[in-house]
């Protein structure tokens, strides 16, 4: 029998939309599920996605990228890899492991939700694959740290993490929540797979492989690979709802959810990747640094997009840019610090070749963030550890659920902008998290980030160790430094004049 050509069915396929006779539309897609904004049906039907694909191409292509990850990882399992590798780079993949595997797995409910409710008929099609994708990405990412639970019981929290009160989590969950749990279907569109996906998640993956390939971890560079794939494409979901929005006089709003969605994405990857990549990977496998590959993905790339949408740039551009020199470097050394209240081991990342390069990548370093790491190394050198541990509580922002840094030393600008709301005191990190709350305080208001629960008695006893005991960290979960401190030893090595 003759086939059609794919060009001549498959529109048709991807346009299945009907006219109901058993319930009215409004039954069928609910404006809080569909987001539809009052635009007709017939405009939805003109979205078009600019990756097209269809189930037998998909299942395909997913069956060779399944079978050429796990292929790789059966292949090197007998090398003993992890064993064997640098314990920061480890604690890259512990993090990371934690952090991402459940939420992609939520995201395939996300995807759900555009599935069934979004009323372009394209949008529900690509979404199909997104659920299956997500779905996928869960799914690996939760075997393969398994195999590792024998050597610590850290690698265990890639199942753990997100059904904790462990601080990041909870900052985590509170940004996952908003963005995927939370909104009608063309707000999950805008500001999960454009805001979230099409910048930071493809920087996250592409990041991590181009540093595990360095770092001789084909493993988890090939399962990485896999993921960011998918992502590419099925983040392509926003862009076609984005151009009907603004077409339709939207425009206002969807800057606002755009707007919004990237500052809280970069705000949490400013706390996860930005200390993996300029603190965690050994300095001989970084391609580049955090902020090299920020300024070459988001500012470059991802402005250029909003552009020729026919959006702005978000008005806080210049902040962010600002912010690449400053946020994560703080983040780091507030993990660090705080390294028993989190699941993976940080590496401090501060040694005396370290910081040439941290030098070299964002100048001013050494007098700001280094005089930081000065007297840690210097409790370090005169045997008073505990004086690099936590004593005190945090302020922790209300919005991003982060604590707030800025810089510190002679430079020192931290700052806590407030807002009092309904007789509730609230704490922002900067002016930016302070407008994410003011767009939708009935969203936000009355969350408890963790010292928000201290203070209210949540925690009990009220101390580090009730602390610890709230965020379920148990002794061998628990942080430490990466190196077993080793890396002090080079600054106490007596210098020599160079012959």
């Amino acid at each position: 029998m003759a086939k059609l050509k794919r060009e001549e069915w498959y529109d048709l396929t991807r346009a299945t939309n009907w006219t109901p006779k058993y319930v009215t539309e409004e039954e069928l897609f609910p404006e809080e599920m569909s987001g539809s904004r009052g635009i007709p049906a017939e405009v939805w039907e003109t979205y078009d996605e600019p990756y097209k694909v269809v189930y037998s191409e998909y299942v395909e292509t997913q069956r060779e990228k399944d079978a050429g990850a796990y292929s790789v990882k059966a292949a090197l399992e007998r090398s003993q890899y992890v064993e064997n590798a640098d314990p920061g780079w480890v604690s890259t993949m512990v993090a990371h492991y934690g952090a991402i595997p459940l939420a992609e797995y939520a995201a395939s409910t996300a995807e759900a939700r555009m599935a069934r409710f979004a009323k372009a008929p394209g949008n529900r099609n690509m979404a199909v694959f997104g659920m299956m994708d997500e779905n996928r990405h869960g799914q690996i990412q939760l075997y393969f740290p398994h195999a590792y639970t024998k050597l610590s019981r850290q690698w265990d929290w890639a199942s753990k993490a997100y059904h904790t009160n462990e601080w990041a989590a909870i900052a985590a969950r509170s940004f996952f929540d908003d963005a995927m749990m939370t909104r009608d279907s063309v707000a999950v569109s805008i500001m999960l797979t454009f805001a979230f996906e099409t910048g930071f998640t493809n920087m996250q993956f592409l990041g991590l492989a181009a540093d595990a390939a360095q770092a001789g971890d084909h493993t988890f560079a090939s399962l990485i690979s896999s993921i960011q794939t998918d992502e590419s494409r099925h983040a392509q979901q926003g862009g076609p709802s984005l151009k009907i929005l603004i077409a339709n006089g939207k425009k206002e709003e969807a800057q606002t959810m755009v707007d919004a969605a990237i500052w809280r994405a970069w705000k949490l990857f400013s706390a996860l990747t930005g200390p993996a990549m300029d603190y965690y990977t050994p300095m001989e496998h970084r391609s580049q640094s955090f902020k090299e590959f920020m300024e070459e993905w988001i500012i470059a790339q991802f402005e250029r997009q909003l552009i020729d949408l026919g959006l702005d740039k978000p008005w806080y551009w210049d902040i962010l840019i600002r912010d690449l020199d400053i946020t994560h470097h703080g983040m780091h050394m507030g993990i660090w610090y705080w390294r028993p209240t989190v699941w993976w081991n940080p590496a401090a990342g501060f040694g005396p070749k370290e910081r040439e390069w941290l030098e070299e990548k964002y100048p001013g370093w050494n007098e700001t963030f280094g005089e930081c790491a000065d007297v840690i190394v210097d409790n370090l050198l005169n045997g008073r550890p505990e004086l690099t541990g936590p004593e005190t509580l945090p302020t922790v922002c209300n919005m991003c659920q982060l604590p707030i840094v800025g810089v510190p030393g002679s430079k020192w600008d931290v700052k806590d902008y407030q807002l009092e709301y309904e007789g509730r005191l609230y704490h922002f990190g900067s002016e930016v998290d302070k407008w994410c709350f003011e767009i939708d305080p009935e969203r936000y208001k009355g969350h408890l980030n963790f010292i928000d629960r201290f203070l209210a008695g949540h925690v009990q006893p009220p101390d580090l160790m009730g602390g610890l005991q709230y965020m379920g960290l148990a002794p061998g979960e628990m942080g430490d430094d990466a190196h077993g401190y080793e890396w002090v030893k080079a600054y106490s090595q007596p210098k020599t004049d160079a012959a």
